[in-house]
């Protein structure tokens, strides 16, 4: 019996063979960088459960932010840790908000950087909920006014993009009137479509200092056992305005990742959260995985998956290992 003609090994025999016929190739160029402004002057607090990462004030966020362009990525995203706390967030619309000054500072730098800001009250609420709180619920519609002012005070400070994380209905529309009836109609929302309400936050609650003080997000964001919700909430979104969406988490979502790919023609962001991060970097400081060859691995799965536009944390090593 003669071997069949097809032997798919031929073409993985070298690196170089392997390169040529890859399929999908990871580029710092496809990262965004998210990063945590806090106030102050030449802070710069490693966070406990996320190693590598940095509460930083708005010269710091500058510094690293060099950093960041050298690498060749392109933008970042910018979570504010403000002075003050109020039932509102109200320091969310500061002038000199803590993310307003850290846009201010990027741009009067001049790097060639996309400047992405995140909209949400949960960092400035002292309740750490998303939206307004009245007799323990979140009111939608209270919240829409809030976000949307928040999402102008960032482009007028310069932001290159928004994107609301919140889950609150309506207000990708909120926030294009918002902007729109400012001048601001070239300000594109990147909107966090399908955000499940998951257990991989838990880094990230510590990094913003975001934590509910009461009850959880379930009733906003989304349950992790649907797939066709998430649809749903990416069809609202971009009827609404919404010029790029997300899924997050990334990692334990991959399928609803795919079908967002293949149901929409606008690009398709994935949020790669701190609990992913955390937990490559926990196994690997106890010599229990290679952190490279996992982090790529990991990254790689989120692109093959149909995610043109990846947040992560690992965005700079990344970046030093494409380059390798």
């Amino acid at each position: 019996m003669s071997f069949p003609l097809q032997r798919p090994r031929r073409l993985r025999r070298t690196e170089k063979l392997r390169s040529l016929v890859r399929e999908h190739r990871l580029s710092a160029a496809g990262f965004i960088y998210p990063m945590f402004v806090c106030p102050g002057s030449k802070v710069r607090n490693e966070i406990a459960s996320m190693p590598g990462v940095h509460q930083q004030s708005a010269g710091q966020i500058v510094e690293e932010c060099r950093e960041v362009e050298s690498l060749g990525i392109s933008g970042v995203i910018l979570f504010g840790l403000p002075e003050s706390k109020d039932p509102r967030g109200r320091s969310s619309l500061a002038k000199d908000g803590v993310v307003q000054r850290a846009i201010e500072g990027i741009k009067n730098a001049k790097l060639d950087l996309l400047v992405v800001t995140d909209v949400c009250l949960c960092e400035y609420t002292d309740h750490g909920h998303c939206g307004v709180i009245e007799h323990g619920e979140v009111l939608n519609d209270e919240t829409l006014e809030i976000l949307s002012e928040q999402a102008l005070s960032h482009a007028r400070a310069g932001a290159d993009m928004v994107a609301p994380s919140d889950m609150m209905d309506g207000r990708v529309g909120a926030l294009r009137e918002k902007l729109d009836e400012n001048k601001f109609e070239n300000v594109p929302i990147m909107a966090y479509s399908a955000k499940y309400c998951s257990g991989f936050y838990g880094p990230f609650r510590e990094a913003a200092q975001s934590a509910p003080q009461f009850g959880d997000r379930r009733s906003y964001q989304m349950d992790p056992a649907n797939s066709n919700e998430a649809l749903k909430e990416v069809e609202l979104d971009l009827e609404e305005g919404a010029d790029i969406v997300m899924v997050k988490p990334a990692l334990a979502y991959l399928d609803i990742i795919r079908r967002v790919r293949e149901a929409v023609e606008v690009p398709v962001a994935a949020y790669n959260v701190s609990g992913e991060y955390s937990m490559v970097k926990a196994a690997a400081a106890k010599g229990w995985i290679d952190e490279k060859r996992i982090a790529m691995e990991i990254l790689t799965g989120i692109q093959r998956a149909g995610a043109e536009i990846i947040l992560t944390y690992h965005a700079k090593d990344a970046a030093r290992w494409l380059k390798e």
